[in-house]
């Protein structure tokens, strides 16, 4: 059963309104009009005024003037109250239709389609969501598409340089030596790492992943994380490692494993670009918040740079960062673990003059 356009159901459902209101007076004025029609003859009589022999003819005449003025009324009445009804249900339907084109357009692929501002206000606050959706999607498809560009970029590397080390093995242009394995090994190690590092940040941003706040020290958690980059230190020229934090620093109301997290990703990093001179990280508190900041004496980064730091597959080097085993998504992975901890992560630097980054924790709430 086909279904009734929403401008034919307006339109009727006005004609509904209007019919009943009209029959309503009709039948009223049909059944008390006459009755206080003659009333008013009696009061004329009782005047003096002699209308007895007229009576009938003057009630009938009435009722026959009536009649004709009830039909007109009903005609014009009519055709102006469905003009009426037509035109206001067009005013509602015409945006409607607007709307729905505009729907399809971005069904389509129009990602840019948005609803204009509309007069009515329930339809205006419809277009507003509709346009706050569109916006929404429209961001959610172009990280999808930067996702996907970026992702094939960074696989191609790695499997290219597996792809030729095994055509150069399978035909004989390469010893197999414990070297070449290595590189094959270390090549796989970093897409099992690049992997790893899309998961977590997957999650990251869709809130899958928990985080479990309470009062955390830092400093034996800095210390911790500081001794496991000592240890792999075997060159006197690495560049030296600095805690810079007063022993009576506050508690602060983060997840340890998250805060780890984000310290060995700092500090690894700045390691990374920091061929000699000092790692230092500091912590102090202000306010209601602990600042804690990772500094390095490297290479640096670029003013133009600073606002995609923390861009997913983003580097300041890449080749470098690929040949030290980056995979790119470490900084993203920190500024969203930061902020779901409720803080705020930034980032200061100069070239071959060194890099801070610097984020704030919650203070954790004292307990007597």
């Amino acid at each position: 059963m086909p279904k009734v356009p929403l401008r034919t159901r307006l339109l009727v459902s006005h004609l509904i309104v209007m019919a009943v209101a009209i029959t309503a007076l009709a039948g009223i004025s049909r059944l008390s009009t006459p009755r206080y029609f003659v009333v008013t003859l009696e009061r004329l009589e009782g005047r003096g005024i002699r209308i007895q022999q007229m009576r009938g003819q003057i009630l009938e005449s009435f009722t026959d003037a009536w009649a004709r003025g009830m039909v007109w009324s009903v005609l014009l009445g009519g055709t102006a109250a469905g003009s009426i009804s037509y035109l206001l249900s067009r005013r509602i339907v015409h945006p409607l239709t607007r709307m729905e084109r505009i729907t399809q357009r971005f069904a389509r692929g129009d990602w840019a389609a948005r609803v204009p501002p509309l007069d009515i206000p329930e339809l205006h606050r419809l277009g507003y969501s509709f346009n706050r959706m569109a916006g929404e999607l429209e961001r959610v498809e172009q990280q999808r598409r930067e996702l996907v560009g970026d992702l094939s970029h960074e696989l191609r590397t790695p499997l290219t340089i597996i792809r030729g080390y095994l055509e150069a093995l399978s035909d004989k242009k390469l010893p197999a030596t414990p070297d070449t394995y290595d590189r094959l090994l270390r090549e796989t190690k970093r897409l099992q790492r690049l992997i790893d590092d899309l998961q977590e940040l997957s999650k990251l941003e869709a809130g899958y992943l928990p985080i479990q706040r309470h009062s955390l020290q830092l400093l034996p958690l800095i210390h911790q994380v500081t001794q496991y980059f000592r240890d792999q230190q075997l060159d006197f020229k690495d560049p030296l490692i600095v805690v810079d934090i007063s022993t009576d620093i506050p508690a602060v109301d983060a997840d340890p494993a998250r805060t780890e997290q984000i310290l060995v990703n700092l500090l690894g990093n700045a390691l990374q670009y920091t061929d000699t001179g000092t790692v230092t990280i500091r912590a102090w508190p202000q306010n209601e918040r602990i600042w804690l900041a990772v500094e390095d004496t490297g290479i640096g980064i670029a003013a133009a740079d600073l606002p995609h730091v923390f861009e997913r597959f983003w580097r300041a080097d890449r080749s470098r960062g690929r040949q030290s085993g980056g995979t790119g998504i470490g900084l993203a992975i920190c500024k969203r673990l930061v902020e779901l901890q409720g803080g705020e992560i930034s980032v200061t630097s100069q070239l071959n003059q060194g890099s801070t980054f610097q984020f704030w924790l919650p203070k954790a709430m004292q307990t007597r």
